[in-house]
């Protein structure tokens, strides 16, 4: 996942905050963001570890230490926290990337920073991928909209990238889907399950075929 993502991003009302889809405000005070991140990071560490069924609402906060009552200041329901978070993610992630990426002067040049930077991100948030994948039985279209965000993102940056020279010609909606695919499973295999003796090579490695190919050379 390479994309700098200086694009707006699309409409993905599965995975929208609650504050604009559920009808509970945002927090207006600096003290209620705080309350509210907390609660996130809370449902974070819950979730992850209990997954989205086992997990609930006293369990968070209990881990947030705030009252059951505030809760509801913030988030509907379980359902309602876990949406949120799952947005809250994608977010990290995107601000991990353009952050990591934004010197990158090619496209090519982005994609070995950006894999790189999302690997760096999952080894710190390795309760990402538990939440990723359970919001596919909670809600598939929550699952589906997390990667669709990243998809047309990363689909627009190789079509310039095509257009300016840097890349070949091809179809850049399934470049994108391809890209994301080796990140999400390194990042599972290598952050997640199995921290390997140098990351640094398993970043050349799929670079290497990213750039290449598999054929003879």
């Amino acid at each position: 996942m390479s994309q700098t993502d200086t694009d707006a991003p699309p409409e993905t009302g599965a995975i929208r905050e609650p504050g604009h889809a559920g009808g509970i405000c945002p927090p207006k005070t600096a003290r209620g963001q705080k309350t509210r991140e907390a609660l996130l990071r809370a449902a974070e560490k819950v979730f992850g570890e209990k997954g989205y069924y086992a997990a609930s609402i006293s369990e968070i906060t209990q881990e947030a230490k705030v009252a059951m009552g505030t809760f509801y200041l913030y988030f509907k329901d379980k359902e309602d926290i876990f949406r949120a978070l799952v947005a809250h993610m994608l977010e990290l992630v995107r601000a991990h990337l353009r952050k990591h990426v934004a010197a990158a002067a090619t496209q090519m040049e982005a994609e070995r920073l950006g894999l790189k930077a999302f690997l760096s991100f999952v080894s710190r948030h390795k309760n990402l991928y538990r939440i990723v994948l359970d919001s596919y039985s909670v809600d598939e279209t929550i699952y589906s909209s997390y990667f669709q965000v990243f998809a047309e993102l990363y689909s627009r940056r190789l079509t310039r990238a095509e257009e300016q020279g840097e890349i070949v010609p091809g179809d850049a909606e399934v470049r994108a889907w391809c890209l994301i695919g080796i990140s999400n499973f390194l990042g599972m295999r290598y952050a997640r399950w199995k921290r390997p003796p140098s990351m640094e090579k398993v970043v050349d490695t799929a670079f290497d075929l990213i750039s290449h190919g598999l054929q003879p050379r």
